[in-house]
């Protein structure tokens, strides 16, 4: 599968800041690279299934980062109306299953 994460195309400059994910303090010793990667994996899947679902990765991404242990983590980062778009469709989805998603 392709990754998504990081495309190239400025989607990290389109002005969607996501805080704490560049800039946090590095701990000798934690390895916050495996944490990435697994953060890494899971937003490429959630980026793609956004991309299905006809979402543009400048309005609305998954992105990868690490917490201060070296745990992975993933950010859903977008514009306000991208993610009410999002929530209606997870909205809808819940609703037409008995609330499971």
């Amino acid at each position: 599968m392709d990754k998504v994460t990081g495309s190239g195309e400025g989607w990290l400059s389109d002005g969607l800041d996501v805080p704490g994910a560049d800039s946090s303090l590095w701990v000798s010793g934690v390895d916050y690279i495996a944490g990435w990667r697994e953060a890494r994996e899971a937003a490429d899947r959630l980026n793609r299934a956004l991309l299905g679902a006809g979402f543009e990765l400048s309005a609305l991404r998954a992105v990868a980062s690490t917490n201060e242990d070296g745990r992975g983590v993933v950010r859903l980062a977008g514009w306000p109306g991208a993610v009410e778009r999002l929530a209606q469709l997870l909205e809808a989805h819940a609703d037409g299953h008995g609330g499971a998603v």
